[in-house]
Formats: C-alpha cells, structure tokens, sequence
C-alpha cells in the first residue's frame, strides 16, 4: 500500500462536472492499493493515517493528528501510485492490485475510516476524476513499507 497524504484547508473531487466529495480542513489522501495488500494492511495504514500528528498546535509545531483537530478526509483511489518507469519511458502498473481485489479494499477503508473520522468523502473508484485542493504549508507525506 502507497498513501499521499496532503495536509489541506479544502479539497474537492469531481466527476463529470459533479461534485461527488469535498471537505474543508483535513488531508487529501491518495490511495494506491498493490496486489499483496489485505485489510490487515488497510487498518495499519488507517491507524498510522489518522494518527500522524501533522498538524499545528497553539505554538505552531506539528504536533496534534487529524482527531485532535477535528479534521476530514477526502480518500481517493490512485493505482498509479505503482507506477514502474524503470524500463523505457512509458510506466507499467503491474504491481497495482487489480481492481475486482483493490476496489473491495478501497470501499473497506472508506467504510474503516468513517468509524474513527466524523467527516469522510472519497472519489469513486477507476472514474476520471478530477481533484482540486488547497495544500496547507504545502505538507505532504509518502506513506509505504519503507516510512511505515
């Protein structure tokens, strides 16, 4: 599993003209899924998610998580997070996990988050979405095996 976390003052996703997810403070979270995640690596993921204290205290330090202040989140499905470019200049997305086993896995975390996080919005898996978002500091964090 890859997670681009954002830390954002708004986002939103829209699918063919249409609003289908927004949220206000909180992180934009893009999820790639590859084939050997299970839901035991969603809940790790989850749990680190929404536990990363990334956000501003009273003296200005990253030191409260999403629960601390409230916040929301926005989770999209983004296989092309296992891009390979390795070989050539065209990137090869074998090591993302096929959709009949990534899409149960995405729609599992959605359902996850919505038990710890008041507000959660997501895209809608393999649409053509576009997402827009206000990144607050800019801060972003790479979340796989290797900063788990």
């Amino acid at each position: 599993m890859r997670l681009v976390i954002q830390r954002v003052t708004e986002a939103k996703v829209t699918v063919e003209r249409e609003v289908i997810g927004s949220i206000s403070k909180g992180l934009l979270v893009l999820i790639g899924i590859s084939g050997e995640d299970t839901r035991e690596t969603a809940d790790r993921y989850l749990k680190k998610l929404i536990s990363l204290r990334i956000f501003e205290d009273e003296n200005g330090k990253t030191n409260l998580s999403l629960e601390d202040v409230g916040g929301e989140l926005l989770l999209i499905s983004q296989f092309t997070l296992y891009a390979n470019c390795r070989k050539g200049n065209r990137p090869s997305f074998i090591e993302a996990g096929a959709p009949q086993m990534a899409e149960p896995l995405y729609e599992y975390m959605i359902r996850k988050a919505k038990e710890s996080v008041s507000v959660v919005e997501s895209g809608s898996f393999g649409a053509d979405m576009k997402v827009s978002l206000v990144n607050d500091g800019p801060f972003t964090i790479v979340l796989d095996e290797s900063t788990l």
